[in-house]
Parts: C-alpha cells; structure tokens; sequence
C-alpha cells in the first residue's frame, strides 16, 4: 500500500511540473511573437535599411514607403 500512496504522489507531481512547463513553454511563445510586431513610428535609418524611402508629402508626418515598414510613420 506504501508503495501505490509513493507512486501515485510521484505521478501527480510529474504531472502538476508537466503542466507548468507546458505555461512556461506558451509564455515564452507569447512574447517571442510579441517582441516582433512593428511599430507605431520609425527612424528615417530604420525606413531605409528595412527596404524603404521616405515620403515628406503626407500632411502631418513623413510616411516611411515600401520595405519592412511600409505605411509606417517616420520622426
């Protein structure tokens, strides 16, 4: 009976650290994917290095054109 009460607290914790590595591993997903979203505004080298050039004629901000951060503002 001993052995069936150790055995089964050992499957319960394998499974409880189970589902915490498996939270751990989709955090981690999570913010690699996070870490890659484009921003809201970028610099005139950032425009130009990712592909682009920048467009003065927009009325309030220069737009950066075609690349990486297409459609992106430029400060």
């Amino acid at each position: 009976m001993r052995i069936r009460r150790i055995l089964a607290a050992v499957f319960a914790t394998a499974a409880l650290a189970g589902l915490g590595l498996t939270g751990a591993a989709t955090a981690t997903a999570a913010t690699a994917t996070a870490g890659s979203v484009t921003p809201a505004s970028v610099t005139p080298g950032e425009c130009t290095d990712g592909g682009g050039t920048i467009d003065r004629s927009t009325p309030v901000l220069p737009t950066c054109r075609g690349g990486m951060y297409d459609g992106q503002t430029v400060d």
